[in-house]
């Protein structure tokens, strides 16, 4: 199969063999920490809109660029290579909910440009850092129903998903992301419709960037909502070709690990990603989440020394301190191995 030839990100490959590359953490529990206030996030421009906005982490881009562009700087403060931008539900659906799915191009620009220009400040010879732009689920599947007395029911078609979808990764590349993040995957037909998205992007624009594809199991039945098993997940998204696929979210690290050795297993030259939750919920902690940033890093140590991962962070729940702590747990040990060179990598 002929390589992959990446017009950005080229370094990740060969870093990736080198050691374990980490990602930031968590950006929408980071927000909630600070109870902003709806004025917070109506800022001037927002002041008379007629829906509430409180809680729409990614109108802060536009509102708060400050409140980004600091909780980007922590992270990268803290040891992540890579930080993800505000764009977890920056498409046009979800941003209907609040009456402002018009702005979600610009969005996805204004965040791609504030992670870039951390990512920039924090770049150095020999430590480049690098800007993932970030697809999220929607609110909305294709697969689901959401109507318990209608199972053929749906709230939206393939084609919807594929427009959003490539309105947000024209404006996360031209904004300045270095590779792109399918994230936190509980339909798969969701992530096809980003992934035909992508692809469409890729050949309309002639630029090609590097993938991660991230699922999330969901429940102690291996399974991701729509109903794939981790390995089934893999063979329907591996055409893509993704540098990494793997798993973030849901069930945190400790419950997280039989599903992370499926992956590796089913994909054996394909790097993999793992991002957990910091455990499981808890409304009496700080963060909401109850694992410490020793416990998460001792966690994801472990995985680490099963040569199980070669991109490690945390998702919702972990901070800074969290990230700071699992990149000085995993800086002695070595990246899986792949079992037989990747196929995306350039031709000597």
């Amino acid at each position: 199969m002929k390589p992959l030839v990446y017009t950005r990100g080229q370094q990740l490959p060969a870093l990736l063999e080198q050691r374990i590359v980490i990602l930031d953490g968590a950006m929408g529990t980071m927000i909630q920490r600070l109870r902003l206030t709806e004025a917070d996030y109506r800022g001037e421009r927002f002041r008379d809109h007629s829906k509430d906005v409180k809680n729409n982490g990614e109108l802060l881009s536009l509102t708060r660029p400050d409140v980004i562009r600091d909780i980007h700087e922590a992270y990268l403060a803290a040891g992540a290579d890579i930080i993800e931008t505000n764009t977890f539900g920056a498409t046009r659906i979800a941003q209907d909910d609040y009456g402002l799915g018009d702005l979600a191009a610009e969005m996805n620009l204004a965040s791609a440009r504030i992670a870039r220009e951390a990512a920039d400040k924090f770049s150095k010879p020999g430590q480049p850092r690098f800007v993932a732009g970030a697809l999220g689920p929607t609110p909305k599947t294709a697969s689901i129903s959401p109507d318990v007395n209608d199972p053929g029911a749906r709230n939206v078609d393939f084609e919807a998903l594929r427009a959003a979808y490539f309105e947000q990764v024209q404006a996360l590349v031209q904004g300045g992301a270095d590779l792109l993040l399918i994230e936190t995957i509980f339909d798969t037909l969701n992530a096809k419709a980003a992934l035909f998205a992508i692809d469409e992007y890729f050949e309309q624009s002639g630029e090609r960037l590097p993938l991660v594809i991230s699922g999330t199991v969901t429940d102690a039945s291996g399974r991701i909502l729509s109903g794939q098993t981790v390995t089934a997940f893999w063979y329907s998204v591996r055409h893509a070709r993704p540098l990494a696929v793997g798993l973030n979210c849901a069930l945190g690290a400790a419950l997280m690990r039989p599903y992370l050795q499926e992956l590796a297993r089913a994909a054996p030259d394909t790097f993999i990603s793992c991002y957990p939750n910091a455990g499981l919920p808890n409304p009496m902690s700080d963060t909401g989440f109850d694992e410490t940033p020793d416990v998460t890093s001792r966690l994801l140590h472990e995985f680490a020394a099963e040569g199980l991962v070669n991109i490690v962070g945390g998702c919702c729940g972990t901070t800074p301190d969290h990230i700071g702590a699992i990149t000085q747990a995993l800086a002695p040990l070595p990246a899986r191995a792949l079992q037989r060179g990747p196929f995306y990598r350039e031709a000597a």
